[in-house]
Formats: structure tokens, C-alpha cells, sequence
């Protein structure tokens, strides 16, 4: 791979911090008209990040798994692998998922989970889900404070309750996966050069792994219905599932299942409370939650860029090279509010038509768990509805905080309050 110098081909862009982060999308805009295809260069002068904000390049990029790869090993040469430095246990245990995987290790991995995420499978989830929803509201209208902070209340315990409930973890242990995840969700770039964070990671990952290790080998023992004995019975069966892979396959699952899901729950409600006249309307007729739904990931969803992806050859985009090797993050928060895409994309439209969003992905890669994080925000949505239905937002003029973390988007907060006559 090139490891050549290059030159910032555009004005600097801030895509990260605070500010930026409670509103991207000014900073989009400007990208996608000035700076379609954005690099920025290393302080070494040696690696490369292209950014892509326009929604035709985004979409063509996430149906491209040829070109556009998740693991940077399908970018080398034979000889380039062969002299690479190997991984460290460390990483290969966060990142040997089918996430980061290609061809035919991807697919082989997706098949082993694909049966869980089935469409028939998810639906028979749904009792259970109601229940889990409803337990949790009643216990915070019990209180009778008139009011909640809707992630740590309900979107945080509901979330990791449904993931849990799929993997088949233990009630008892769910507040252990939230604090492991708020760690592993989005490793630092130093770790391995970072004495501290690398020490503190190794600490999780050891009792993350000595956890699994113990759970595993009870479903062994005694298999249930759940995610984790189908996994094992996979392996068992000869489809070459390594205890890498394994691991690193249930803490995606974990982290990313439950992750993504509270962001898309705040995110939705958000931007319906902050829509009164949609939010009425919807509350009114049921029927209109689904598309409700889909236009809020379109218009603040709860990932603002897709996992990173690598060019596997040069690329030539918008008179840019983008070389072999180099990272390629795609914007999907830019991409969602372009206007060769969509009519006034500013606009949050539940009856919105014409091109699809891309919170899900496109092609090979599209989410394995996209019918599970519908069906959850459909049963938030309606809880909701049936418990609270005069539910305001309370934040007293205060801004709101934003995660900072790239990939994800959602407010660190959500304080909500309602009538308790």
C-alpha cells in the first residue's frame, strides 16, 4: 500500500466535538456541495480517511463489498499480509465479527445468527418485548415523580432487556454488558499505544471473556432456546466457528444490539416531541407509527456514519484517487438530508416517498437485526402512547448534550415529563 504524502484537497471541516456534534448537519451540507469526497491525512502524511456525503456515492459504496471492504487484511497483497505485524489477542477479540468480515467469511458468519434475526423469529418476540416495556412504565409512573430521564429510565434497560432476552444472558448480569459495553462500543484508536486505556481494556475483555466462557459452557451442558446454545450447537456442527469468533460474535451482538437501539429509541421520540403536530397525529392512528418510524431515521438516526470500509484498488471518485488501503467512512447523516435524494430533506415527512434511507445499510452487509430494532421502537412507541400520551420534553431551555463518539448520534440525556392527574 502507498504510503506516499499527500496534501488536504480541501478546507479543514471540524467532525468531531461537542458543537459540532449537537449540529452536523450545516457542516454536511457544505461537504456535500464543496467537499463530496473528503480526505483527511494523518499527521505522519502516510494514511488517508475519505469521507463520502452525498447519498448516490454512500449508496453505491455500501452496495460495492468488492471495492469498499470491511477488513482491511482484503485491501493487502500476499506478500503485504505476510509481512504484516500479527494482531494482538486483544483486537482479534474485538474485531473477528461478521461486521468487519468479507465474502466468504462474512457469509459464513451471518448464517450461523440468520435464523435468530428471522422475520418469524422476531415476531414471536413481541409478547415478551410488551411485557419487558410495560413492566418498566409502570414501575416509573409508580414513582410518581411526573417525570423520567427516558435512556437511563427506559430506553437503556429496555434495549439491553431485548438483546439479553435473544442471547439468553440472565436478568441478573444485564447491568454488567451495559458497563463492559461502555467501554468495548467504540475502542480508542491508542489502544495498544496507550499504556493506561490498553490495561483498562485488557481488564474488561478478561472478565467479559471468563464471563462467556463460564455461560458457554452451561448452555453446553444445557442447552436453551436462546442465540448463545445455537451458536455452540453451530460450532459443534462443524461450520469452523472459532472461540475468537464466537466471542467477538456475541459481544457484537451485545454491544451493537443494544447500542444502536437506544439511540434510535431517543432519537425517534425526540424528534416527534419536538414535531407536536406528527406526534398527535400519530398517537391517533397507530397505523401511522411504522412510516413514523422509518422517516426518523432518515431525518436524526442513531448512526451518523457506517463502519469504516477500505478501498481494495484505487478508486477514482469526483476527480479524487482514493488508494488501495485507504478508510472510507460514509456519512450516512449527510447522505440522508441531500436534495438530489430527497424533497426538502430538512423537513422530518412521515408521508415522505421516493428513495429509501440508508440506516440499515445496503447490500450484503444490510443489519441482520433491522425487523428486532423496528419492532422495538414500534413497542416503545406504543407504551408510550398507551401509559404517557401526554409526555412533553423537559429540558427547562437547557441544550441538549449529544454523544460525541463518531458512529453513534443520540442525545447523552432525554429528560421527559407528563400531567400526573
Amino acid at each position: 500500500m502507498s504510503d506516499k504524502r499527500i496534501a488536504l484537497p480541501h478546507p479543514f471541516f471540524h467532525l468531531s466535538g461537542e458543537a459540532f456534534k449537537a449540529d452536523p448537519y450545516p457542516t454536511y451540507a457544505r461537504l456535500r456541495e464543496e467537499a463530496p469526497v473528503y480526505c483527511r491525512v494523518s499527521r505522519d502524511g502516510a494514511a488517508r480517511m475519505w469521507f463520502l456525503t452525498r447519498y448516490q456515492d454512500v449508496a453505491a459504496a455500501l452496495r460495492d463489498h468488492e471495492r469498499f471492504v470491511k477488513d482491511v487484511r482484503s485491501t493487502m497483497t500476499a506478500a503485504e499480509r505476510a509481512t504484516a505485524p500479527a494482531e494482538p489477542p486483544l483486537y482479534r477479540l474485538l474485531t473477528r465479527h461478521m461486521l468487519n468480515a468479507d465474502g466468504e467469511t462474512h457469509a459464513r458468519l451471518r448464517a450461523l445468527v440468520n435464523k435468530a434475526f428471522s422475520a418469524r423469529q422476531v415476531e414471536s418476540l413481541e409478547p415478551r418485548l410488551r411485557t419487558i416495556a410495560n413492566a418498566l412504565l409502570d414501575r416509573i409512573v409508580a414513582r410518581g415523580a411526573g417525570r423520567m430521564e427516558y435512556i437511563h429510565d427506559f430506553a437503556l434497560p429496555f434495549s439491553i432487556a431485548v438483546i439479553a432476552e435473544l442471547l439468553g444472558i440472565p436478568s441478573r448480569d444485564h447491568h454488567r454488558f451495559r458497563a463492559w459495553s461502555h467501554i468495548l462500543v467504540a475502542p480508542s484508536s491508542d489502544v495498544g499505544r496507550n499504556l493506561r486505556k490498553t490495561e483498562r481494556l485488557q481488564r474488561v475483555m478478561t472478565d467479559f471473556v471468563n464471563y462467556l466462557q463460564e455461560l458457554c459452557a452451561q448452555r453446553r451442558q444445557s442447552p436453551q432456546p436462546d442465540l448463545i446454545t445455537m451458536l455452540l450447537e453451530a460450532e459443534e456442527a462443524g461450520d469452523r466457528l472459532s472461540t475468537d469468533e464466537l466471542f467477538s460474535m456475541i459481544l457484537l451482538l451485545t454491544i451493537v444490539g443494544h447500542e444502536t437501539s437506544v439511540y434510535l429509541l431517543a432519537n425517534q421520540l425526540l424528534t416527534l416531541l419536538t414535531h407536536p403536530e406528527t406526534w398527535a397525529v400519530v398517537r391517533a392512528d397507530r397505523c401511522l407509527l411504522a412510516p413514523a418510524i422509518e422517516e426518523a431515521i432518515r431525518y436524526d438516526g442513531p448512526v451518523e456514519r457506517a463502519t469504516m470500509r477500505f478501498a481494495a484498488e484505487d478508486i477514482t471518485l469526483h476527480g479524487h484517487t482514493i488508494r488501495r488501503g485507504d478508510a472510507v467512512s460514509l456519512v450516512l447523516a449527510s447522505a440522508h438530508r441531500d436534495a438530489d435524494a430527497f424533497a426538502q430533506p430538512e423537513l422530518y415527512d412521515i408521508h415522505r416517498t421516493g428513495a429509501r434511507h440508508l440506516g440499515f445499510g445496503m447490500g450484503v452487509h444490510y443489519c441482520l437485526g433491522a425487523p428486532l430494532a423496528r419492532l422495538e421502537a414500534r413497542v416503545a412507541l406504543e407504551t408510550l402512547c398507551e401509559h404517557l400520551p401526554g409526555i412533553a420534553l423537559a429540558t427547562d431551555d437547557e441544550p441538549l448534550r449529544w454523544q460525541t463518539n463518531p458512529i453513534v448520534r443520540g442525545p447523552k440525556h432525554l429528560p421527559l415529563r407528563w400531567n400526573k392527574g
